[in-house]
């Protein structure tokens, strides 16, 4: 395991993980903030609502990129959009295998690209309607409704996921996405 630390945690043989960086934990937290707040809070029509906007456009650019600058477990390489091994995952989960992902497993990146590209139709939307309007802005509206609309089916989704997941492997999740660091329980092997 090049570039992640990994140490025993005590007397239950489980194994603590290094996993998620400062970086990745402050932009996922963040954008789930800027989310709640233009989807709860601000009215769309005034500029607070752009504000939050263009502040989760640069946070999830900014996570693009260190997906290629940043260390092994940020990389967009470690967690590769690939319905097949999404598949493969569930046959996997089915059979009993006792397998933990040290970043996101094959569902979940799944779910994290197209968390990220909803949240980018959004925005670029949200841009259109406020700019240039070649083709008649209520199509662009339309678009920006739907999208936030599968945004908040998948934030669902993803939160089942993370649930469904964490009983089926004991691993905290949310608590991982807090500290940095996942606890891998004894008897389960690290993908």
């Amino acid at each position: 395991m090049s570039g992640t630390d990994i140490k025993n945690s005590g007397r239950d043989g489980a194994r603590t993980v290094r996993v998620w960086d400062p970086l990745v934990r402050f932009i996922h937290w963040v954008v789930v903030l800027g989310v709640l707040v233009n989807a709860v809070f601000t009215d769309p029509e005034e500029l607070p609502h752009e504000f939050v906007g263009y502040a989760v456009l640069g946070l999830v650019i900014l996570r693009l990129v260190w997906g290629f600058l940043g260390p092994k477990p940020a990389k967009l390489s470690s967690f590769p959009p690939s319905p097949g091994a999404a598949v493969s995952h569930v046959r996997e989960i089915g059979r009993g295998d006792r397998l933990v992902h040290l970043s996101h497993n094959p569902l979940g990146a799944l779910m994290v690209y197209n968390i990220w590209l909803t949240l980018l139709v959004i925005c670029a939307t949200g841009i259109m309607m406020g700019t240039v309007t070649f083709f008649g802005v209520e199509w662009v509206e339309e678009l920006h409704e739907l999208a936030f609309n599968w945004l908040m089916l998948s934030i669902v989704l993803h939160v089942l996921g993370v649930v469904l997941d964490q009983r089926r492997t004991g691993v905290a999740l949310v608590k991982a996405m807090i500290s940095g660091s996942k606890k891998i329980p004894d008897g389960w092997s690290i993908k």
